[in-house]
């Protein structure tokens, strides 16, 4: 990992950025092969959905509407460690989401006017989870659960058919799905799948979904964007991040271990550290050095550490790191500092917030409780991660007695004329002549 050194210098959000950027290119480049494969699912449906499985998961002749019976031998075929496992982080995740859901409220603006505020949730779902270089169940339950808790009634799931599984999804993501109630499955991927969930395939009776939502590569993100305005989507999830600030009292080798478990993700995947201890960084850099030549994907290690997306950032001070975590708005950030819990409220901008040394990554990505989906490229200055509210609509619902409406009359009409919109005033209007003709409107 190379080293950046930023102290004595005054720096702007935009300088902080401009030192350790995100990898952006493969994310353009995604943009109008996505678009195409989009349009190609909205056109030619199954037919479409086939070529792509051939061309990209080089399988054929599989079934696309996954039969129950696979998801049922799927189950049956859990270990019962990971049954285990499974079932717990769905438990934690279901309780973690039940606090996002807020409660009805009812405001009194006067006499007999009265607004609630309600939350409903969107009828259908269709959830993403990806399937290239790792099996990501957690991913399943991270989506499924908070639409669940929501109240979502019609959950849809899709997954890449594999070429080492006959065509069929992997097991254990059918496996977490059956655990979760979810029969209506789809053996498809990437960018084509988003397409689907959007436009529907009535060759499959599948009907499109009201919100797309799951992580995926490149081109599951560009996708979503090239549906946006036809479905809601959860954010453009891109390559995972993580932003570790730490102070003298660290652990070098604690750091290097979540660096690395990041790394492991994809060649993209950012790794950085903010620190202002100039010897924890050396200590950082030589405990990285030795994790990283021993793990299982070390090739894909060194890429991600190795990339201009991952670096050691020395700053002056706290102050300094805390601005430069908020200005990059990492998707997780991880403290390690010695008053951890009480600095953890100026970190503003992640998309979650790891407090202490052990409180890992990994802990948020299978058993804490919180959501993994979670917005990556800086996209945590102004949006959240997945939760239940993600498949909310914030409703407002208006009820106002003919009292009521009397005390507003003569200010809306007098707003709808100055607006010259004179016959939102005859509406108001209309509702008192007969109380202007002598007669009681009830």
């Amino acid at each position: 990992m190379r080293t950046i050194d930023l102290r004595g210098r005054e720096l702007s959000p935009a300088d902080m950025l401009a030192a350790v950027p995100r990898a952006t290119q493969a994310r353009a480049e995604a943009l109008e092969t996505a678009a195409r494969i989009v349009e190609d699912v909205r056109t030619g449906g199954e037919a479409a959905l086939r070529a792509q499985a051939d061309k990209f998961d080089r399988v054929s002749g599989h079934a696309i509407r996954v039969p129950v019976t696979h998801i049922e031998d799927a189950v049956a075929a859990l270990t019962p460690e990971i049954r285990t496992a499974l079932e717990e982080a769905i438990r934690r995740v279901r309780q973690a989401s039940a606090a996002q859901v807020p409660d009805t409220r009812v405001t009194q603006i006067g006499d007999g006017a009265l607004i609630t505020q309600r939350w409903q949730p969107v009828n259908r779902v269709g959830v993403y989870i990806p399937g290239g270089k790792a099996v990501y169940p957690s991913s399943v339950i991270m989506n499924v659960v908070p639409a669940q808790v929501a109240g979502v009634q019609q959950i849809a799931l899709a997954s890449p058919p594999q070429h080492d599984q006959d065509g069929r999804i992997h097991p254990v993501i059918l496996a977490a799905a059956g655990l979760l109630g979810v029969t209506e499955v789809y053996a498809m991927g990437g960018a084509g799948a988003i397409g689907a969930f959007a436009h529907g395939v009535a060759d499959l009776d599948l009907d499109p979904v009201d919100v797309v939502s799951g992580p995926g590569n490149n081109y599951v993100a560009s996708a979503k964007r090239a549906v946006a305005g036809v479905v809601g989507t959860d954010s453009e999830a891109g390559a995972t991040e993580i932003l570790v600030v730490a102070d003298r009292t660290a652990d070098a080798r604690l750091i290097a271990a979540d660096l690395v478990s990041q790394a492991e993700h994809d060649e993209q995947a950012s790794a950085v550290l903010v620190t202002d201890d100039e010897a924890l960084a050396e200590r950082v850099t030589v405990e990285v050095d030795r994790i990283a030549a021993s793990t299982m994907h070390a090739e894909r290690v060194a890429v991600s550490l190795a990339g201009p997306q991952s670096a050691i950032v020395l700053v002056d001070d706290r102050a300094m790191a805390t601005a430069f975590s908020n200005a990059y708005a990492p998707e997780h950030l991880e403290l390690h500092l010695e008053d951890a819990p009480e600095a953890s409220s100026a970190f503003t901008s992640a998309g979650a917030v790891f407090v202490g040394d052990q409180t890992p990554v990994s802990l948020g990505d299978y058993m804490a409780g919180s959501n993994h989906v979670l917005p990556t490229g800086g996209q945590a200055r102004y949006a959240p991660g997945l939760g239940a509210y993600t498949f909310l609509r914030p409703q407002q619902v208006i009820s106002y007695d003919h009292a009521a409406l009397a005390a507003v009359r003569d200010g809306v009409v007098a707003l709808a004329n100055t607006e010259v919109l004179p016959a939102h005033g005859e509406a108001i209007e209309a509702r008192f002549q007969a109380d202007e003709q002598g007669t009681t409107t009830l």
